[in-house]
């Protein structure tokens, strides 16, 4: 299984709808929460090509972008061979 980080803050729905998808799939993932780490904004914007909103998620050394691009994965059926490795 590959590694799953998740850069967030507290009040994003959006935040919170990646996390249900992967909880449902039983998968670990580090969260990174930016509203107690800010100095790891600059980090997260360096790893995702600019992109500024949250959630970043990364599986393994993919960016796989924000909640909706993790939805796709997941309705085309490649999250889990993504998440196999």
């Amino acid at each position: 299984m590959q590694s799953v980080e998740i850069y967030t803050k507290p009040l994003c729905g959006f935040c919170h709808a990646a996390k249900r998808l992967l909880d449902g799939k039983n998968v670990s993932y580090a969260e990174v929460d930016l509203s107690k780490q800010p100095d790891k904004r600059q980090e997260m914007l360096g790893r995702s090509g600019g992109r500024h909103t949250v959630p970043q998620i990364f599986i393994g050394a993919t960016h796989v972008g924000g909640c909706d691009d993790l939805f796709a994965l997941e309705q085309s059926g490649k999250l889990d061979k993504l998440l196999a490795g």
